[in-house]
């Protein structure tokens, strides 16, 4: 009987445990505006904005991002270098959380969405 109690605790702990960390990973895709309002952490999609350089200062590279429905800007600070294929970057996915400290998003992960090589094909 000890035993079967054990093992229904362990199973309990174990399924908790795995839910626990799942909500922590996953992170929605939200706009530059519900970022900015978000307590946790996100994913923000939006276009490079040309008007504002991207600069590489010491070990922080930051650029701003553009919503691509609203025209809303927000300065994106990553802690590492510029990612390889960023200048031919058609969107750019930051994940992390908005800092109302210094009003930009700090992004621990970038994924970057280049134009498909397919895409001049499909157009002719």
């Amino acid at each position: 009987m000890n035993r079967k109690i054990l093992l229904i605790a362990l199973i309990l702990i174990f399924i908790g445990y795995a839910g626990w960390n799942l909500a922590d990973s996953v992170t929605p895709y939200v706009s530059i505006a519900e970022a900015e309002a978000a307590k946790g952490s996100v994913q923000v999609k939006g276009l490079l904005d040309k008007n504002v350089q991207p600069q590489q200062i010491d070990n922080d590279f930051t650029f701003t991002l553009k919503d691509e429905d609203s025209g809303k800007t927000m300065p994106v600070k990553y802690r590492g270098t510029k990612p390889d294929q960023f200048d031919s970057a058609y969107h750019v996915v930051a994940i992390g959380k908005y800092n109302a400290d210094d009003n930009s998003f700090h992004a621990n992960k970038l994924l970057i969405k280049c134009p498909s090589k397919y895409e001049n094909q499909r157009q002719d």
